[in-house]
């Protein structure tokens, strides 16, 4: 018996389908930790049975994996956007340190899933960020290495190890969320409101414009220039940086 291949309807809605699933299984594993979800529960936010959830995907497991990497693909896919501008590259440079600010404090999703996957690694346990880093993560860490050196090479930053700018500019951002906890107990302000968090963007940028420039006025007028031509997106309130909902 001959069997048709599927038409482009059918492709279309199987898309549809698994998109579904991946969107469903993306909230409950960053919710509850790939321990904790249930299958019964993604199936039913998808609006699909357990038998359908099971054709798209082997396993429990092979559904965590996949949430994972579809959330670490659209991330990764809004660096590149920023790494491939027209701009110098150390207006790329300073687009990238917002950038990276505006995903930790409106990307709820991908940051619990990958506290979850860094708690797994450290431990020993079989993780899904060891392929995961190999596929998407290392790439895109030579491709800002590259970025960074280029800067240099030109004249635009300043002559220092190229690593420690990148560590300057992104690890300033993921101390303030990580710290965010202690600095409510500890400073008597919220660092997550959203006052806070516009403050703190904005003299992120402005500081890397006047201190990883060789000129810092063109440094402080291209962080003016990036801050001005992106608006903060909403937060997702951190719950995983110790806010609840």
């Amino acid at each position: 018996m001959t069997v048709s291949p599927p038409t482009r309807s059918q492709t279309e809605r199987a898309d549809h389908t698994r998109a579904r699933i991946l969107e469903a299984a993306i909230r409950e594993f960053s919710e509850n930790g790939l321990a904790g979800a249930r299958t019964e529960q993604i199936a039913e936010a998808a609006g699909v049975n357990k038998a359908l959830l099971y054709y798209y995907f082997s396993g429990k497991d092979a559904l965590y994996t996949a949430a994972l990497e579809a959330v670490a693909e659209g991330v990764q896919a809004s660096s590149i956007a920023v790494l491939e501008s027209s701009v110098s590259a150390g207006e790329r440079l300073l687009q990238l340190a917002l950038n990276h600010f505006d995903r930790i404090h409106s990307n709820q999703a991908f940051q619990s899933l990958m506290q979850q996957e860094m708690i797994r690694l450290h431990r020993g346990e079989e993780n899904a960020l060891t392929p995961l880093s190999e596929k998407l993560f290392r790439p895109q860490w030579l491709r800002v290495q590259a970025l960074v050196k280029e800067a240099i090479a030109c004249g635009e930053l300043i002559p220092v190890e190229w690593s420690q700018i990148i560590y300057a500019g992104l690890g300033a951002n993921v101390f303030y969320f990580l710290s965010a906890p202690v600095t409510r107990l500890s400073q008597g302000f919220d660092p997550l409101e959203r006052s806070a968090l516009e403050f703190r963007r904005k003299a992120a940028i402005e500081y890397l414009g006047q201190t990883v420039f060789v000129d810092r006025q063109v440094g402080a007028r291209l962080a003016a220039r990036v801050l001005a031509a992106t608006p903060m997106p909403e937060s997702s309130l951190l719950a995983v940086w110790g806010k609840k909902e």
